[in-house]
């Protein structure tokens, strides 16, 4: 018998939910939040897929099946002219700060200083 899947933290559920192209052909792919949220930390955050797995509160090789799953279809829809609808998933909403690098426009993170790499850190001002 296989075990229960875990539920994915996700930052927020986006507030648009339906995207269709100009010329619809009527059919709509559907993009699970969860899948939203590997692409959004990997593509819009540049998080390693170690870092966005821990976010997400998955293991690493889940993350990475989440993400290709999710980029297949986007690709399907955006060459075949589908319709995107956003919804349904195994997910729970993270307590804030998320760690998504303030782009959700929900948390509470202030970039304080460079690391050595030349990269920004990223640290919660909540905690002061």
């Amino acid at each position: 018998m296989p075990r229960g899947q875990k539920c994915r933290r996700v930052c927020s559920v986006p507030e648009n939910r339906l995207f269709t192209p100009q010329h619809p052909c009527g059919r709509t792919q559907v993009l699970t939040v969860e899948e939203l949220e590997a692409v959004r930390l990997c593509d819009l955050e540049d998080l390693e897929q170690d870092e966005a797995a821990v976010s997400m509160n998955v293991s690493r090789a889940t993350f990475q099946r989440t993400l290709y799953q999710a980029r297949k279809k986007i690709a399907e829809a955006l060459c075949a002219g589908l319709a995107i609808k956003i919804g349904g998933g195994n997910y729970e909403l993270a307590q804030h700060p998320c760690g998504c690098r303030r782009r959700c426009g929900n948390c509470r993170f202030e970039q304080t200083e460079k690391n050595e790499t030349g990269g920004k850190k990223y640290e919660d001002s909540s905690n002061d």
